[in-house]
């Protein structure tokens, strides 16, 4: 079996992130997606001025039917290394083959990823442009971390140009409608919660 997961901190999850999910399944055909919300992120600071229920809540509302929503991460409770998770899902599924989809972004820094050189003989990496005229240099960066043995798979999608921090700062401005940048059941959650505002 063929097992998709995708990580972040989803704050919130917007159709940037449903689109990349949407491509990677119709490109690779997997047979479970997993989509796990990160707790404390290694690679940035984040101060989340929502709930982990909510960040949970609206992954469930985006990715229904699509995917499984996974509190893993969050309810580990410390920084959310991949490595950790990763052997705690092959413990659950030791026979099946593990693809991990991120952003451009994380791929040039993925060296720096906790254990990388063991975390890469777990994985395939499933990477999508999230900018435009990018796809040489990660076609090099494909070629560099190749030496080292990952196996790296490239989405030539076109990138939806989108990131959580702008939809939050429209929300709490107030000024700008941000209903067209997140699934519909998403928007109402927010608005029903009146999240972001401060």
């Amino acid at each position: 079996m063929k097992i998709c997961f995708f990580g972040g901190t989803f704050n919130p999850v917007h159709n940037g992130h449903v689109r990349l999910l949407e491509n990677a399944k119709e490109y690779f055909g997997f047979d479970k997606i997993i989509v796990i919300p990160t707790n404390i992120p290694p690679h940035k600071e984040v101060v989340f001025s929502v709930s982990d229920d909510d960040r949970l809540n609206m992954c469930k509302l985006a990715f229904d039917g699509m995917a499984e929503v996974s509190d893993y991460e969050i309810r580990e409770n410390t920084i959310s290394y991949t490595i950790n998770t990763m052997h705690h899902f092959k413990e659950i599924y030791p026979d099946d083959e593990f693809y991990f989809l991120m952003g451009s972004d994380m791929l040039f820094m993925f060296k720096k990823w906790k254990n990388y050189k063991e975390l890469i003989s777990l994985i395939s990496v499933v990477v999508a442009s999230r900018e435009d005229n990018e796809l040489e240099s990660l076609e090099n960066k494909k070629a560099e971390l190749e030496i080292d043995g990952a196996r790296i798979y490239i989405i030539k999608a076109e990138p939806y140009v989108v990131s959580s921090s702008m939809i939050r700062n429209m929300i709490k401005s107030g000024k700008k409608d941000f209903s067209c940048y997140l699934p519909e059941r998403v928007v109402e959650y927010i608005l029903d919660k009146k999240l972001y505002l401060e």
